[in-house]
């Protein structure tokens, strides 16, 4: 395979276009061409260097969220596997820990690894990982639109923690990314009502379009009689919020994570009112799986949340993008 070209951030602040050479697959590894690659908030605090200590090592080629396609496998690995589209989870869990074996591969006691974060990451021409990691796409499927599953699986795993029943009332907090998946989602379940709320009025249309049944802001009046609520806004006052909309004896999954200094939920009220309360952090192989088949059967439609697709020597203008707070900007993707 020719050589291509790959982002290296050296350290904070500093990054350039490199020559890329693909790693040929080792024994149990795979070689995936990348087709996408997503930025987040995450990979802005690689390049800023505010990510928290132990969760990033430089040099790094970021890129935790990308889809391709298998070009080489290693040894052990099955062959069918070449030329599959696929998307591939983030987090190098151990296998062998009693967390790994309960599938909460998120919470693997042997410490954190994940691609794109000390691991070389999916800004690059190809990418070479654990075969065990991918998940396989229907051979239709969308690769611009599979770059952002793994945001998807994380709302997945709160999906699957809220376990919304058909009929229920649910609410979703937060408008973002994660809001519009979690709305999703939660649309599959079949809800009474499906209520999202934001903190922009421009994201109402969008909310309905993924099937919302009511959108209102935070300064509006709110119900408090709900059964699920799914936060995702990471704001301060997201997780209370949240609370109150809940009637008593209601299910709260948090996912987002707030800068320090945020408003606590109270004990007093989460036990006199019997709330029960989910977090999410990453996402396990039951939730990618989730995502996949999701996203498979045409239930999740990630398109209309991509703004803007550039070319990888565009890296700079990519992140500065994603932190502009401009409401015109959405998911930015790099295509190498």
């Amino acid at each position: 395979m020719s050589t291509g070209s790959a982002v290296v951030v050296e350290a904070p602040g500093e990054h350039r276009l490199t020559a890329h050479e693909p790693r040929r697959p080792d024994a149990g590894e795979a070689l995936v061409r990348v087709h996408a690659v997503g930025i987040c908030g995450s990979d802005r605090e690689v390049y800023q260097g505010n990510r928290p200590e132990g969760y990033v090592r430089y040099p790094l080629t970021p890129g935790h969220e990308w889809s391709g396609t298998v070009a080489e496998v290693g040894a052990g690995v099955p062959a069918a596997l070449v030329g599959r589209k696929v998307v591939g989870e983030g987090f190098r869990n151990c296998q062998v820990c009693d967390r790994c074996h309960a599938g909460e591969t998120t919470l693997c006691t042997a410490g954190y690894e994940e691609t794109g974060f000390t691991r070389p990451g999916a800004m690059a021409t190809t990418l070479t990982l654990p075969a065990r990691l991918l998940h396989v796409l229907p051979d239709g499927a969308d690769l611009t639109a599979a770059a952002l599953l793994e945001p998807a699986a994380c709302v997945a795993a709160a999906a699957i923690k809220a376990n919304a029943r058909p009929g229920e009332r649910v609410a979703v907090v937060g408008t973002g990314t994660l809001g519009m998946f979690a709305t999703q989602f939660l649309r599959a379940n079949s809800p009474a009502e499906l209520l999202v709320v934001g903190t922009r009025p421009d994201r109402a249309e969008l909310s309905r379009s993924f099937g919302a049944t009511d959108f209102r802001t935070r300064d509006q009046e709110l119900p408090d009689d709900f059964d699920v609520v799914v936060e995702t806004a990471g704001s301060a006052s997201a997780a209370t919020t949240a609370a109150a909309l809940l009637r008593r004896g209601g299910r709260l999954v948090l996912t987002g994570i707030p800068a320090p200094g945020a408003d606590g939920l109270d004990p007093t009220d989460l036990v006199v009112r019997q709330l029960k309360v989910h977090t999410v952090f990453g996402a396990a192989p039951d939730a990618w799986a989730h995502t996949v088949r999701v996203f498979g059967a045409g239930l999740l439609d990630p398109l209309p949340l991509v703004s803007h697709e550039l070319p990888l020597d565009e890296f700079a203008r990519a992140i500065e993008l994603v932190g502009s707070g401009d409401p015109k900007v959405g998911k930015v993707l790099l295509r190498p």
